[in-house]
């Protein structure tokens, strides 16, 4: 359990690790093996296979970022909806940062300025037409100031504003957050959580440069915000409003 923290049930079970192989996988093998309490976060000073979407990888120095994993159970949002789980995510994240410079780039990479400071690993287990085990998996970069060559373009909280932040405070916002976030969700606020996840969503309204990931073509457009499914909705240039599925567009 981690003290001083203002939330109902995130955070109240909590597991704490030096190392682990993937938070996300850790919280799996506890849902298969007993039912723990919703809110039940697992956390980890390093991972040795940390993950990101579609297969990237998660790279952190031990003790310096937030590595978790939070279990839920939204049995109650229908399959079609689990989009919304992910941005409810995704503005937790977002208020727990809380500056004018973050924005959310389409799907769930958090940005400071024209960088990424988190992101988010979310599974689901569906049963008919309900989802049945979320483990929200998060990794935020809170104070690491030098990152790997080999990454497109990292950033955290420290890098971005020159100050050292407490983990542990960072953290209990977080779970703050996202409590808030998620019974927002429960309560049936859709349309709330998509107009605020629309509203900070990088670039929106601007002119952009996109790329088709099948064939590399480069096109023009604007983005306008996301349809319930979570596809991004494009004005095309000389096209019109199209609707694009995760990875087959990406900005150029």
């Amino acid at each position: 359990m981690v003290s001083k923290t203002n939330t109902l049930f995130v955070g109240k079970v909590y597991e704490r690790f030096d190392e682990l192989h993937s938070t996300n996988d850790w919280a799996a093998e506890l849902i298969a093996k007993s039912k723990p309490a919703e809110g039940t976060v697992v956390r980890a000073d390093t991972q040795t296979a940390g993950r990101g979407q579609f297969g990237s990888r998660w790279m952190s120095p031990p003790g310096q970022n937030l590595l978790l994993s939070v279990i839920l159970y939204p049995h109650w949002l229908a399959v079609q909806d689990q989009f919304y789980l992910s941005m409810a995510v995704a503005l937790a994240l977002h208020d727990t940062i809380s500056r004018p410079a973050c924005t959310v780039k389409w799907p769930n990479d958090v940005y400071l300025g024209d960088k990424k400071t988190a992101g988010i690993l979310i599974q689901n287990t569906l049963s008919g037409a309900s989802i049945q085990t979320s483990v929200v998996g998060i990794g935020l970069n809170v104070n690491q100031i030098t990152f790997d060559p080999a990454l497109p373009n990292p950033t955290s909280l420290a890098a971005f504003t020159g100050a050292t932040f407490g983990l542990d405070v960072v953290m209990v916002q977080l779970f703050e957050c996202l409590e808030q976030r998620y019974l927002q969700l429960k309560s049936g606020r859709l349309a709330e959580i998509k107009s605020d996840y629309e509203a900070i969503l990088y670039r929106r309204n601007e002119r952009s440069r996109f790329v088709r990931t099948a064939d590399g073509c480069l096109f023009d457009g604007t983005i306008l915000g996301v349809a319930p499914s979570g596809h991004l909705r494009v004005d095309v240039a000389n096209e019109g409003v199209s609707f694009f599925d995760l990875k087959e567009i990406r900005l150029g």
